[in-house]
């Protein structure tokens, strides 16, 4: 997307959410660093496994191109986590990311096991080319569920993605049974068939749908104050 943030906007679009977590208890801050931030998840009990993409062992990312969100409670307990990267896809497109395994590994050669494999079926993937932020790994602790945190967390990271990046593109792969539940804020598409996934030595088998919005609609959300405390 071309253009540049406006700071003063994003400023106040992320003080909604920064917030309406602090009303709840929850003091939230931004990292970069990725060994940090998988220390941190290992370290956190519920926490499934955080996926290959934002560990810098199998896929590093460079500095400002990833960000992570940690939220803590008044007992500095972790809280929230989730983490967003950034994709060249200038000269390709996510589907094509997504089935050469380069979504997960920065060297599918060397760090994929010979079965691993993921399938894109969803149309709108092939379209989705440029910068592309990808968010994912979201966990809230579970007395925190069904309390409007899923849409704290989405604004946060959305205000973060804009202003670092202004992307093209922002997008997720999310369980079907979300979407269909209707918890997945903040994105204008969804499409099943996003990623057909195995990954032998994670663990890993997902039938996931691709939820995405463009970076005008990015833009406009975040410059628009079209707040997500405020709609679902």
């Amino acid at each position: 997307m071309k253009g540049i943030a406006n700071p003063l906007q994003v400023s106040r679009f992320m003080q909604v959410y920064d917030a309406a977590a602090a009303r709840k208890g929850i003091k939230v801050s931004i990292g970069f660093n990725f060994d940090e931030y998988v220390a941190i998840t290992r370290a956190t009990p519920t926490k499934g496994r955080t996926y290959p993409n934002f560990r810098p062992d199998r896929s590093p990312i460079k500095s400002g191109e990833g960000f992570w969100i940690l939220g803590v409670d008044k007992n500095d307990n972790v809280a929230l986590l989730e983490a967003a990267r950034l994709y060249d896809l200038s000269h390709s497109n996510f589907a094509e990311h997504l089935q050469s395994l380069k979504v997960f590994f920065a060297d599918p050669a060397l760090h994929a096991h010979h079965q691993d494999c993921c399938t894109c079926i969803a149309p709108s993937a092939k379209k989705i080319t440029g910068k592309v932020a990808y968010l994912g790994d979201r966990w809230v602790r579970r007395d925190l569920r069904g309390q409007g945190m899923s849409k704290i967390m989405a604004g946060l990271a959305r205000g973060v993605s804009y202003a670092m990046w202004a992307p093209d593109f922002l997008c997720a792969l999310v369980a079907r049974q979300l979407v269909e539940k209707g918890v997945v804020y903040g994105y204008t598409h969804h499409e099943p068939g996003g990623s057909i996934l195995r990954l032998i030595e994670e663990d890993i088998v997902d039938d996931d749908c691709l939820v995405w919005q463009t970076g005008e609609e990015l833009k406009s959300l975040v410059e628009g104050g079209n707040e997500l405390i405020l709609t679902s």
